[in-house]
């Protein structure tokens, strides 16, 4: 109801701000569907493409912090929506935008960056349009990768985008090799070099390290047989060198990853042998039982899960299985192969991971779903119950539950009988 004011032009102060405001919209996804009245969905659709062609125009802004702002608010909107036309109809644009950050952005503008060409080819999936994205960038993602002068969290984005992205788009298996080999360049240097060291020194690369190796471990789930058995042996006596590293977060991923090449070692040879499994299994056992005082409580449990897990996969192949549930649907992540694929995309979706393997093809198409489940408004609305009746069922729950933990809890319970 107040006065119109004159337009200015955007000062950066007023630009990051303006951004940011737009950005906090989509930074739930359960915020484009919120329980409430029934909205107009093309009203909707068009104000949200109409924020979104507002973030791709200051993605060129002068100002860094509105150029990041952007990349943030274009990132959550990818993750919890598919937008295939819209990111169709700008994809060289978007793919512009992102390749100029890349190149002439400090740290944090190379990272979101990175993350929004992840979620780029995400959203376009396997096809033509993708490779012609992954031509433009993979060079530019390359050179910062192998670039020591650049930081290391922009490296480190470049390497988890790297191998997401080969992943999604590459049929050409002389890039599938070519980018495996520059990720084998970067983690490759967490090896020791001298054998009778005891350990690998933690160091402020280990993140890059990091990303590089399970970058790589996803794209050796893609390979041919062959290129797989030279891989394994090439890295399976030198991968359990990592399990000594500080970083608990190292040590997981090279446990990971162990697991991971037994299961891919013996559905190649059935009769797989590894000449030093005893002093393996027994490294792995003591990480699965680790009671050293220095290390976190935190880090030490979330290390003995994994590695419990990672024993039984060496010693026994034996996986326990886990169940995704996402609207009507459940998947079961049986293998380690899916563990990780399921992993990494978790990574960089976040809390839209649901929705997407709801309606993305190309996940669904990864994951071996089908086509997407199509449900009307009719049978929707049936499915969803409001809030106030998600918190009743709740309440009633914990009260069952209370009761019959206390009849068990019960001092005066007759337990004669049971003797």
């Amino acid at each position: 109801g107040g006065q119109p004011r004159n337009v200015q032009p955007f000062s950066d102060e007023d630009a990051s701000i303006e951004t940011m405001s737009h950005c906090s919209g989509f930074s739930d996804p359960a915020s484009f569907t919120e329980d409430g009245p029934e909205v107009d969905e093309e009203a909707t659709q068009e104000d949200l493409e109409y924020k979104l062609k507002g973030f791709i125009d200051l993605t060129l802004d002068k100002s860094a912090k509105t150029r990041q702002a952007a990349l943030e608010g274009l990132k959550s909107a990818f993750s919890s929506k598919i937008l295939y036309e819209f990111v169709m109809e700008r994809r060289m644009t978007l793919t512009d935008s992102i390749e100029r950050c890349i190149k002439k952005g400090k740290s944090e503008e190379q990272c979101a960056a990175a993350g929004l060409a992840c979620l780029l080819c995400v959203q376009m999936g396997s096809g033509i349009e993708s490779e012609e994205i992954f031509k433009t960038l993979g060079p530019v993602l390359k050179k910062i990768v192998c670039d020591g002068t650049a930081s290391v969290q922009a490296r480190q984005a470049c390497a988890t985008c790297l191998g997401i992205c080969c992943f999604i788009v590459t049929d050409d298996i002389t890039e599938l090799y070519s980018t495996m080999e520059c990720l084998e360049n970067i983690f490759t240097k967490a090896y020791p070099r001298d054998r009778d060291t005891n350990g690998v020194s933690s160091t402020a690369s280990t993140v890059l390290h990091i990303s590089a190796l399970l970058a790589w471990t996803l794209l050796l789930t893609i390979c041919p047989m062959n290129e797989v058995k030279k891989k394994i042996e090439m890295h399976l006596h030198k991968l359990p060198s990592m399990l000594s590293c500080d970083d608990v977060n190292m040590r997981i991923a090279a446990g990971e990853t162990l697991a991971l090449l037994f299961e891919l070692a013996r559905e190649t040879d059935a009769d797989f042998f590894y000449e030093d499994m005893e002093p393996l299994t027994e490294k792995l056992r003591a990480l699965a039982t680790d009671g050293n005082k220095h290390r976190a409580k935190v880090d030490k449990r979330k290390q003995r899960s994994v590695f419990r897990d990672v024993l039984r996969a060496v010693e026994e192949r034996d996986f326990p299985t886990e169940t995704v549930k996402f609207g009507p649907e459940r998947m079961y992540i049986d293998c380690w192969v899916k563990k990780q694929t399921y992993d990494t995309f978790k990574e960089i979706l976040g809390s839209g991971m649901q929705y997407h393997l709801q309606s993305n093809d190309f996940l669904r198409n990864v994951f071996e779903l089908g086509p997407p489940v199509m449900l009307d408004a009719a049978a929707l609305k049936t499915m969803k119950i409001s809030r106030f009746e998600r918190h009743l069922y709740n309440s009633a729950a914990f009260k069952a539950r209370t009761k019959a933990r206390s009849k068990c809890r019960d001092k005066r319970a007759d337990v004669g009988e049971f003797f």
